[in-house]
């Protein structure tokens, strides 16, 4: 009999905390000596990654007459450590589903840079290449060790008055580096608000890790260590406050919702703040207040906290079709930023933070909540969210099943996407421009995607995930095809941006479907969504180049 394989508890991932600071050395000579240590622990992480990858025993790499400390003249602590930094972008290709042999150290964008720039623009060259190497060679880590009184390599040491004939600094805070042979030093200059945090962990003796990197010329050394935390005291069981980020305007919906699922209240907080701050400090800033003053109201509210779970936001590149106004918006969307602060600001706060799957959020919350609740899309996107996150399944409403099953409805949305699919492939053909070209065939692929979603409108709708069943293979949802037969063949738009009751009581033209039924538009004189040519044209100028 055989027995099934025992699965792992999975980690928690430690919470750490810490600074950034840049290095002063007085002595040239300790600058030069720690940039060669940098280089030197550089190579042996690239040359303990291939042999891991190759299966090769970590403590035969690391012992004293092992590779590491033999070919790159590494103490055994800076040999471990190398090694844990190997294994832990090994972990992280594996994670991601990438193929750790295509690993790119330095950075595979950069080095793309490097490859298109060669022959093109040679000052820009000169300073690429001297960012890739400056990658390439410019770490240096090191564990803190309690044992050790903090951390044995990269050594934090307060010292009374200067060194090396120095002017005295206002925090006479030093690290010692250990070449091997000697020691080098190097002034730390910051003002962070966590110095005092570190001073006293340097006084206690506790442990904190250490990591130089090197940019522009200058060593900086990120301070971080684990952090304490307090016990969760709200969790879900008080509800959750949803979280929604929205590029286009810039700003944060928010909804309180209830434990049985209600909504018990929303809002909207603007970004714009942040996309006017003059650098990149004044941003953080920013997203820090605003992570503040999101965590201060779960707390008023007693409730965790929510967001969608987004692994990589594209933000598309010159040329690619997508549009300058686009791109401006995607680069500008602190979407990983803002959430990281607040989820590490709510664990702190010993609030819990909940991630949810984003799939269909925003399409539920415009076509369910929206209408019935009087919201706009981004509040209802919010809504769907924190209903998510407290287990509740969402159930399609009957006047939208019914649609679902009717065969006027999903023929005339058929003809809708094929003679728009007919009338793209015409301008593609006459057009000239090739970035003009490239937009069409975006837009040629999107319309295509959307007919091939129409099948899941035919057979019985599916259970509260949103899946049909019938006919229709697995992994159609019918929310989708919902999406796809009413917005943009109804409205001319592929995203509307308000579908609440007073939007749809001032255009009739939706009230039928998204608070009636389908059968409001037989008896009347308007023509149906798809029919006849006028209504395709009009829907294909308004189309093109809309937002998604």
């Amino acid at each position: 009999m055989k027995r099934g394989k025992k699965k792992r508890k999975k980690r928690e991932p430690k919470p750490y905390t810490g600074l950034e600071a840049l290095l002063l050395f007085p002595d040239h000579g300790d600058y030069v000596a720690t940039l060669d240590l940098m280089r030197r622990f550089s190579s042996a992480v690239r040359y303990g990654y291939k042999r891991r990858l190759e299966g090769e025993d970590r403590k035969a790499l690391k012992k004293e007459d092992g590779p590491l400390c033999t070919l790159f003249r590494l103490n055994t602590r800076y040999a471990d450590d190398a090694l844990l930094k190997a294994e832990a972008l090994l972990t992280a290709q594996r994670e991601l589903g990438e193929n750790p042999r295509k690993v790119v150290f330095g950075g595979r964008k950069l080095l793309a840079d490097l490859a298109r720039l060669k022959r093109s623009n040679l000052p820009l060259y000169e300073r690429k290449k001297a960012e890739w190497r400056e990658r390439r060679k410019g770490t240096l880590y090191a564990r803190g060790d309690r044992t050790k009184g903090g951390n044995l390599n990269l050594r934090l040491v307060v010292r009374e008055g200067s060194l090396f004939g120095a002017p005295t600094p206002q925090m006479n805070l030093w690290l010692r580096v250990n070449l091997g042979d000697r020691y080098a030093w190097a002034l730390v200059k910051t003002s962070h608000p966590r110095l005092q945090a570190l001073l006293s962990r340097v006084y206690a003796h506790e442990p904190y890790n250490v990591e130089l990197s090197l940019r522009e010329g200058k060593v900086y050394a990120l301070f971080s260590w684990e952090e304490e935390l307090p016990p969760i005291s709200l969790t879900q069981e008080g509800g959750v406050l949803a979280l929604d980020v929205n590029a286009d305007p810039y700003h944060l919906a928010l909804a309180v919702v209830n434990p049985d699922g209600s909504l018990r209240r929303h809002l909207t907080l603007s970004l714009e703040e942040v996309d006017r701050a003059k650098n990149r400090g004044a941003k953080e800033i920013s997203l820090w207040r605003m992570a503040h003053q999101i965590v201060s109201l779960a707390q008023e509210e007693g409730v965790a906290i929510a967001t969608e779970r987004l692994k990589h936001l594209p933000k598309g590149r010159r040329g690619d079709g997508s549009g300058r106004r686009f791109r401006r918006q995607a680069h500008r969307f602190a979407y990983r930023s803002l959430l990281g602060k607040v989820h590490a600001l709510a664990r702190r706060r010993g609030i819990q933070s909940l991630e949810v799957n984003p799939q269909d959020t925003s399409t539920i919350g415009m076509l369910k909540y929206a209408p019935l609740l009087s919201l706009s899309k981004d509040v209802a996107a919010a809504y769907v969210i924190g209903r998510r996150a407290l287990g509740f399944k969402e159930k399609i409403p009957k006047p939208l099943k019914a649609l679902l099953q009717d065969p006027s409805f999903h023929d005339r949305t058929r003809r809708f996407y094929e003679g728009r699919i007919a009338q793209l492939k015409e301008r593609h053909r006459e057009e000239k421009n090739p970035y003009l070209k490239r937009k069409l065939r975006r837009e040629l692929a999107q319309m295509k995607r959307a007919l091939a979603t129409l099948p899941s409108l035919q057979g019985e709708p599916g259970g509260p995930a949103g899946s049909t069943a019938g006919r229709n293979p697995q992994g159609i949802h019918a929310w989708r095809a919902l999406r796809v037969g009413l917005f943009l063949p109804l409205l001319g738009q592929k995203v509307p941006r308000d579908l609440s009751a007073r939007k749809i009581r001032a255009t009739p033209v939706t009230k039928p479907i998204l608070l009636g039924s389908w059968e409001g538009w037989k008896g009347g004189l308007d023509p149906h969504p798809g029919g006849g040519s006028a209504a395709t044209d009009a829907h294909l100028r308004v189309g093109v180049g809309s937002g998604g």
